[in-house]
């Protein structure tokens, strides 16, 4: 249903510097860079990163949550291992989140700006 979605970001090369090993945890790479945006996918741009100048970080509280979806629980722990060591902060290290209806296994960071990013899988087991 969602074909594409977008961040502001207040830096966009460091910011592309942040989501480049983070989104390659996923299986996404860099596939379009312009003077504001930078666009990342696996065929086409998906992800898109654009440059909000002046741009304040992104507070706690407002609410913007965005899910990639992972192939494996490995994916996920990759995931927030790269958020991390790209200067990202944890929001919720990986684990299982077994809920009443369904149960999976995700991690939670924050970016460079404050956007908050989940990676998730629903294993099998």
């Amino acid at each position: 249903m969602i074909d594409h979605i977008s961040l502001g970001v207040a830096d966009l090369e460091r910011a592309a510097r942040f989501y480049e090993p983070v989104l390659a945890s996923l299986g996404l790479s860099r596939l379009v860079t312009r003077p504001a945006t930078v666009g990342f996918g696996k065929s086409y741009p998906e992800f898109w990163i654009n440059l909000r100048a002046g741009m304040a970080k992104v507070a706690p509280e407002s609410g913007i949550h965005i899910c990639l979806r992972a192939r494996t629980t490995a994916e996920v722990d990759a995931f927030h291992a790269a958020a991390l060591a790209a200067g990202g902060t944890s929001d919720g290290p990986p684990g299982l989140r077994p809920h009443e209806r369904v149960k999976y296994y995700a991690a939670f960071v924050l970016d460079l700006d404050g956007n908050r990013v989940e990676a998730v899988t629903f294993p099998a087991e």
